[in-house]
């Protein structure tokens, strides 16, 4: 694998130049292709938290400004929509972000070029690579060129937040607080399975298990309002 000649191709492909290609190689340095490779060289995660918290109020002041008419309760929810993996892992695709990740052998041998968890991730790296290096303008730019100019993203396919839809039915009782919690964490790197469990107050209420710990998280959502009656 050439990491060089792949940053150059992923360049041309998101239309930015990186000014410090360091960014952009951590970014694309997952935690397997870090651990096989030599001592000191980073991986993706720290990138993938703060390109988070980016890719938020990026899109939050996108569909804040571009959706006027649309009430707060609904702005969350098309937040959640465009934010998900499942979106991320398609805005990735745009890019073949896949192609171009960094992967320890046993990651790459079992399809991680094409596992949303560690595709969308990498793509909240990249987010804040951009950030570092260009700035919020930047990183609003690159961000901005992925997004949907209706209200109907992934070509009229609304994805289902079942995390804002539970938290909207306990905000009904101001008390009440929901957390999420990580009861289980199994398997090689190339093939995680998480388990998280989520509580009202003290006590669990659902349970849910994923590739990801944001889908686990979605997983567990669900499951409490299937007990509440309120999905199926």
């Amino acid at each position: 694998m050439n990491e060089e000649k792949l940053m150059e191709e992923l360049q041309q492909m998101m239309g930015y130049r990186f000014r410090d290609r360091s960014l952009l190689y951590e970014a694309l340095s997952h935690s397997s292709f870090a651990n096989e490779s030599r001592k000191g060289t980073p991986c993706n995660e720290r990138l993938e938290f703060l390109g988070d918290s980016v890719l938020s109020i990026v899109v939050s002041e996108h569909i804040f400004r571009h959706f006027k008419h649309i009430p707060e309760g609904e702005l969350t929810k098309l937040r959640a929509s465009l934010v998900c993996e499942s979106t991320l892992y398609e805005f990735s695709k745009r890019i073949k972000l896949g192609e171009h990740i960094f992967l320890g052998k046993g990651e790459e041998q079992t399809g991680g070029r094409t596992r949303p968890s560690i595709v969308s991730d990498a793509f909240e790296a990249v987010i804040a690579a951009v950030y570092l290096d260009g700035g919020l303008e930047a990183a609003r730019s690159y961000v901005t060129s992925f997004l949907p100019r209706d209200l109907a993203p992934l070509g009229g396919k609304q994805l289902h937040d079942y995390k804002t839809e539970l938290q909207e039915v306990i905000q009904r009782n101001p008390e009440e607080k929901v957390e999420y919690y990580l009861k289980d964490e199994k398997g090689p790197d190339h093939d995680k399975q998480f388990t998280v469990q989520v509580k009202l107050n003290s006590n669990v209420i659902g349970e849910g298990v994923g590739r990801s710990k944001k889908a686990a998280e979605q997983a567990a959502a669900r499951e409490a309002l299937r007990l509440m009656g309120i999905e199926k």
